[in-house]
């Protein structure tokens, strides 16, 4: 059995989308994103699934960085989930959560939650842990602390918590996308992939030097064939301040014609271009239907 490395304790998001990708996959909690992804270099599992980017708060940043500067893997498939934050309390420690002096979570959970703290919890000491499941698990350890956790519903059957405000996130909007990533580039194929399966690419493109109008010659190289660019997001190089790369997405599949040729112009350019992945793209929804018509297809 393959083995999918997490950002754990269990409860966390991570855990559930590794769930919902590879369900048949062992799954492995590690302390942080960086031992996550460590681990498939190490041979201690096949996969790593790790949060990559918040519609509210954006990218991931730990994640990204340690993906580019340390450990660079195959992006095989990706996974968009809705998140939604909760306040939960020990059964034993209050007799109203706006009693809560303290708050655990992960730092995006945190500034998910920004205006909810603030209006209703204003006084309350934030106390940032490695992940929103750890957070839990602190608050089922300590039930005697004056605190709470922010956690998922998962996190809070896990650890026998209490929900004590549900939703508490600021936007209702709120998704990550999750990447499944695995050493060296085999593809990610199994009976989740339909016709109906949309793909990305993704790249890094480093610009010669900065001169006006370098960015618009690489996204020229795009457009003039129609490729449509999902994101594009500049990061620093960590050599001195001005130095930055571009991490481009592009709706399509990796081909034999388009592909090739843009990172050829690019590449005559002075660009450097790194192909980070070609990988297919699924929805939460779209891969809770598809075990619920398993289970359908199993009892008839």
């Amino acid at each position: 059995m393959e083995k999918v490395g997490f950002l754990g304790p269990k409860g966390s998001f991570t855990e559930a989308a590794a769930k919902a990708l590879v369900p048949s996959n062992e799954r492995v909690p590690f302390r942080s994103i960086p031992d996550t992804m460590d681990a498939v270099s190490e041979g201690k599992v096949d996969h790593a699934m790790v949060p990559m980017e918040n519609a509210i708060e954006g990218s991931v940043n730990i994640t990204l960085d340690y993906f580019i500067h340390h450990q660079r893997m195959n992006m095989a498939a990706e996974i968009v989930a809705p998140i939604e934050q909760h306040l939960l309390v020990s059964n034993q420690n209050l007799s109203s959560w706006d009693e809560v002096k303290k708050v655990y979570s992960h730092p995006q959970a945190i500034a998910q939650c920004h205006q909810f703290l603030r209006k209703y919890l204003p006084e309350a000491e934030i106390s940032y842990v490695n992940s929103t499941a750890a957070a839990a698990k602190y608050i089922q350890e300590n039930p005697d602390e004056s605190a709470a956790a922010i956690a998922n519903n998962i996190a809070a059957d896990a650890y026998g918590l209490k929900i004590a405000q549900r939703k508490i996130n600021d936007y209702e909007n709120n998704r990550t996308r999750f990447l499944l990533l695995t050493k060296g580039d085999k593809p990610f194929s199994n009976k989740l992939i339909s016709d109906e399966t949309t793909y990305k690419t993704s790249m890094m493109i480093s610009l010669p030097s900065d001169f006006s109008g370098a960015l618009h010659q690489v996204l020229s190289a795009f457009s003039w064939r129609k490729m449509n660019l999902t994101k594009i997001e500049s990061r620093p190089t960590k050599t001195g301040l001005g130095n930055y790369f571009f991490i481009i997405d592009v709706a399509m599949k990796r081909d034999n014609v388009l592909i090739p040729s843009v990172c050829e112009e690019l590449e005559a350019l002075g660009c450097g271009v790194q192909v980070l992945g070609s990988y297919p793209c699924f929805s939460w929804e779209e891969l809770q239907n598809i075990g619920e018509k398993v289970v359908e297809t199993k009892s008839t």
